[in-house]
């Protein structure tokens, strides 16, 4: 077997649409080891796709700051990852961060894309164009993608998810939490939250959703211990809260069995979207759909967003002012969503 190293430490999202990009290596023959940080090491732990997983434990670092043991745990993963000669090395999270890990491995071939941050282009010896994105139109997988397509690898166009399966104490403790729900109607599961505010749709839009459908599906909810309040609000303190009580691992076996997951942008939905099994709406406020929307089947996973002239922006923090200010997080209206989830509910 051939060896790879691929390099995608962070978001969780980012690493999920790495996914499809490690299935073509592996149907092409290549043996992957994956360095990824907390966010993502248990989508990529136990993946199909890979044959090991290396952590790097990016926020216990971060956490500890400077620090001695930081400095042996760096040493040590160093080592783990020198003691290879990879036959190519992919670098597709393209900072600095990642442009360590190019320059410590003994690659053979390390590709970088052209144009990335933080100078870690210069990390590598072999640089990939990306595929042509006028207006953010070609989605992020595509662009992972080319990667596979420069090293001349066949089936560039199968965009195939793998997670790891669920254990039998994940599926028990998903079955212990959703044993109040009814399993007589189709379980809808809302994620409204995630790290940007930018990306947050309006609360009342939710609170219209979820009053409009409440009687025809099986509502939970979903999130971090911090998005209670808003849950909270959302909900109306009724149905199924499931905040903070989930980490990716029950993530996965809940999206599993749930008949529709919405969500902005963020990575409930690109995990959703990994299962392969529920239909998904993704809600964009600031971020452009044709980017960061799920592929696939059109009827089953919508990518919504609000006409706005300055959507999509792209930026963490709306640079209008006065009435304009943070327009796009009332968009698309309610209405919009309520028309497809009674359309997918009756599918």
């Amino acid at each position: 077997m051939k060896k790879l190293l691929l390099i995608k430490l962070s978001s969780l999202g980012d690493i999920i649409f790495n996914i499809p990009l490690a299935n073509v290596l592996k149907k092409n023959g290549y043996e992957i080891t994956w360095l990824v940080s907390e966010k993502g090491y248990d989508v990529i732990n136990g993946n199909p796709a890979v044959e090991k997983a290396i952590l790097v434990p990016i926020q216990r670092w971060k956490k500890r700051g400077f620090s001695f043991k930081n400095i042996i745990e760096f040493i040590q993963i160093a080592k783990e990852v020198r003691k290879e000669f990879y036959d190519v090395a992919i670098d597709s999270q393209g900072m600095f961060k990642s442009m360590q890990w190019m320059l410590l491995c003994r690659a053979k071939r390390k590709l970088v894309f052209e144009h990335s941050r933080e100078f870690s282009t210069y990390a590598g010896n072999e640089v990939v164009k990306r595929a042509p994105n006028p207006d953010c139109s070609t989605n992020i997988i595509i662009q992972y993608m080319q990667f596979a397509k420069y090293m001349n690898l066949e089936g560039t166009d199968d965009i195939k998810f793998t997670l790891p399966p669920s254990d039998e104490k994940t599926k028990e403790k998903i079955d212990e939490l959703l044993k109040d729900v009814d399993k007589s109607k189709p379980m809808v599961v809302i994620c409204p939250a995630t790290t940007w505010k930018m990306k947050h749709w309006k609360k009342d839009n939710w609170k219209q959703v979820v009053e409009a459908i409440k009687d025809k599906c099986s509502l939970v909810f979903s999130g971090t211990e911090k998005d209670n309040d808003l849950i909270s609000y959302i909900s109306g303190g009724n149905f199924t809260n499931l905040a903070g009580k989930t980490q990716v691992k029950e993530l996965i076996e809940l999206f599993s069995r749930a008949s529709l997951v919405i969500s902005p942008d963020s990575g409930s939905a690109h995990l959703a979207r990994a299962t392969e099994v529920p239909a998904i709406i993704t809600i964009f406020c600031c971020t452009p759909p044709k980017m960061y929307g799920p592929l696939g089947d059109p009827e089953k996973y919508c990518s919504i967003r609000g006409e706005l002239d300055c959507k999509p922006c792209h930026r963490r923090n709306c640079p209008l002012t006065g009435p304009s200010k943070g327009l796009c997080r009332t968009k698309p209206s309610p209405q919009e969503i309520i028309n497809i989830v009674n359309k997918i509910l009756q599918n």
